[in-house]
């Protein structure tokens, strides 16, 4: 399994913004939506193999915590504008327990960063994407990894300490700073490349 733990610094933690004003109203909720489709989208299918975590952490009710699962997810299209509005569905559910569903494969927790990481910690291999790592290429990831990605700000220096206690893997996936997004489609590529081709998408 593939994971993707996005934090989103300024993301709203409440349903209650406009489809049209996604990168504003809703605290650059924009970034994670682009995220959550570079994780599944392939050419003609859904990667079955991946799983993403949204960490949202802006406004009024911080923190609340959207995990997308490949495997069950249904009704994800390539737009950003009904990614949306499946995560806006999910922020308006009334919690009740750890996780709520909201829709299939779709979920809806006020778990924080930490206790997102501790549980896959326990059942993963956790890989911080950060410039100043060692480089992707000549490494291969086994079994279950979870790749640990900031928004449009960096980690805070909190959330880094926090993160480093986990002991990750602290890997670069180039020179130049990248977006999110782009860094899970390079995830994905490289993983792709060295899976054998039953796997893919598995």
């Amino acid at each position: 399994m593939r994971r993707f733990v996005i934090v989103g610094h300024k993301a709203s933690t409440s349903g209650d913004f406009k489809l049209d004003d996604m990168a504003g109203g809703a605290g650059r909720l924009d970034i994670l939506l682009r995220c959550v489709n570079s994780t599944f989208f392939l050419s003609h299918g859904i990667r079955k193999d991946a799983e993403i975590y949204l960490v949202l952490q802006g406004p009024p009710t911080p923190p609340r915590t959207i995990r997308i699962s490949g495997q069950e997810i249904r009704y994800l299209n390539p737009d950003e504008r009904s990614t949306g509005a499946l995560v806006r569905n999910a922020l308006l559910k009334d919690m009740v327990g750890e996780e709520t569903k909201s829709s299939p494969g779709i979920y809806v927790s006020k778990r924080p960063l930490e206790d997102v990481l501790k549980d896959l910690a326990s059942k993963s291999k956790l890989v911080y994407l950060k410039e100043t790592g060692e480089d992707v290429r000549g490494r291969k990831f086994e079994g279950d990894v979870t790749f640990v990605i900031s928004d449009h700000q960096d980690l805070t220096a909190q959330e880094e300490e926090l993160l480093l206690t986990f002991d990750p893997d602290i890997i670069t996936l180039g020179p130049l700073s990248l977006h999110a997004d782009h860094c899970i489609i390079l995830v994905h590529s490289e993983m792709d490349r060295a899976a054998p081709d039953k796997e893919l998408g598995a």
